[in-house]
């Protein structure tokens, strides 16, 4: 009897040998590969995938599976690094420090040493909740502009809601203001949109750039789903913005999302202060990686602390570092957490480490308060998400699900009184590993006390998931959620 890979009688059958031989040699090369300096999760995943579908497993392992930008990329983050830290002397924290705690001065420390940006006072911060209004408070700021406008975000289109804003733009360009604007071009491409601004960006000669783009046609390719997810508006070095807050319309302009009356509800940061420098440090770092070009005539020679006003520091991260900053940010919050914690993101698929701290903080009696969406945008995502509720909601940890249409866009983590984390970084594998995020620590009762006043009214319309409850979904639902919770690690 011909066995023959192909049933076909005059394939020759040693074909199926030299076949069968590859396919152990991908295992066992893949078994010794690709657990190296890797998360077992993430190791596990990409060898069930090849040990599952071994040709085509292994193909897309070598497309996607390295989490580091090129090396050319991260040799430009690690001189603007050494470029920033010069500048500032050196100090991870600027101004008094006498009132912070000892593990507010670790966090610095932390921050400083994985991003090179330090905390320091003298900031201030006003909470825009409103994702149209907040455009149109951008827009006037940037009709201000007098010297220069760094405009970075991961989604951008032109639409009658981002309009106000990205015209202003086009306005402080035509006036003689120097404007730089980085658009993530994955992120953008195929919305409602985006062609139209492109065109228009072309055609009145702005400067600008797609972050990572992928376009091999060009000789532009790198791995394909490393983002650049910022959010990031600096004016002058005067006025900065940042946040969870792509520039689109609110429902994204998607067909199905109009049919299915989705919106988009976010949260941005109007900044002021020593913190808008550090993002312009961000803005510069981003552009430099992007063009090549140093903009030094537009960066600020010294960062300004002020004794007074808030202390804060920004946090970048992602796979332009060589480790997850962010990620070890709020593993040290929770686990220095004394009574409370309250966690707003749209994606929340923890690693080990993260859902080991919050088990063990709520095991310890602190307050963990977590709320996500009741019905997520993506697919896998969501249902890899649900799957970790049981054993959260064991552990004591309170879920609330927002309800849809609504999709909570928001990001922050609130610990105690007075710490406040926000920024772009859900609380997804993506955000610690693929995506380049910025977050902003924010030492203040004030602007925690505003936030959590966000939070309640969150809550007020959310729907507590009850354990017992939620232990009897149906089994093909959780069926659902294991399966798409495997994608987790590499999605």
């Amino acid at each position: 009897m011909n066995f023959s890979l192909l049933n076909i009688p005059w394939f020759p059958g040693w074909v199926d040998g030299i076949i069968f031989a590859l396919d152990i040699i991908i295992r066992i090369v893949a078994l010794c590969w690709i657990p190296y300096n890797r998360k077992p999760s993430v190791a596990l995943g990409w060898l069930m995938a090849i040990f599952l579908i071994p040709y085509v497993g292994i193909v897309i392992f070598l497309v996607i599976g390295s989490r580091y930008l090129p090396k050319s990329r991260r040799e430009r983050q690690s001189r603007m690094n050494e470029l920033i830290r010069e500048r500032i002397g050196n100090k991870p924290i600027l101004g008094d420090q006498g009132h912070l705690r000892e593990s507010d001065v670790a966090a610095a420390i932390l921050n400083y040493r994985l991003g090179s940006l330090p905390m320091a006072g003298g900031n201030r911060f006003s909470l825009l909740p409103d994702n149209h209004e907040a455009m149109k408070v951008m827009a006037r700021a940037v009709d201000e502009a007098e010297e220069y406008v760094h405009f970075e975000f991961y989604i951008v289109a032109y639409d009658s809601s981002s309009a106000p804003l990205l015209d202003a733009l086009f306005r402080a360009h035509a006036r003689g203001v120097k404007v730089h604007i980085l658009i993530d071009h994955m992120g953008s491409v195929g919305y409602p949109g985006y062609a139209q601004l492109v065109k228009r960006l072309d055609r009145e000669g702005v400067s600008w750039r797609r972050m990572l783009p992928l376009r091999p046609w060009r000789g532009e390719y790198q791995r394909p789903d490393l983002r650049n997810h910022r959010k990031i508006l600096v004016i002058d070095g005067e006025v900065g913005f940042s946040g969870s807050q792509n520039i689109i319309d609110r429902s994204y302009n998607k067909r199905a999302n109009l049919r299915k009356d989705l919106a988009w509800k976010d949260l941005m940061l109007d900044i002021r202060g020593p913190m808008v420098a550090e993002l312009n440090a961000l803005f510069i770092s981003d552009w430099y990686a992007e063009t090549g070009d140093l903009l030094l005539d537009e960066v600020d020679q010294d960062l300004p602390s002020l004794d007074s006003g808030v202390m804060a520091q920004a946090v970048p991260s992602g796979p332009g570092f060589e480790t997850e900053n962010n990620l070890r940010l709020i593993n040290h919050l929770i686990y220095n957490a004394e009574r409370r914690i309250i966690i707003c993101s749209p994606y929340f698929v923890p690693d080990d480490s993260l859902k080991m701290a919050l088990t063990t903080a709520a095991q310890s009696g602190i307050d963990i308060t977590l709320i996500v969406c009741a019905k997520g945008d993506k697919f896998f995502p969501h249902f890899g998400q649900r799957s970790y509720y049981a054993g959260l909601l064991q552990m004591g940890v309170k879920i609330q699900l927002y309800p849809a249409p609504t999709v909570l866009h928001t990001k922050f983590m609130l610990v105690d009184d007075d710490v406040s984390l926000i920024g772009s970084s859900n609380m997804d594998q993506r955000s610690f590993s693929l995506n380049l995020e910025v977050s902003m620590l924010i030492l203040d009762p004030q602007i925690n006390a505003e936030v959590d006043e966000l939070a309640r009214q969150y809550i007020e319309v959310c729907d507590e998931v009850d354990y017992a409850q939620w232990l009897r979904r149906p089994l093909y639902t959780k069926a659902t959620e294991n399966v798409c919770r495997l994608t987790s690690a590499l999605l």
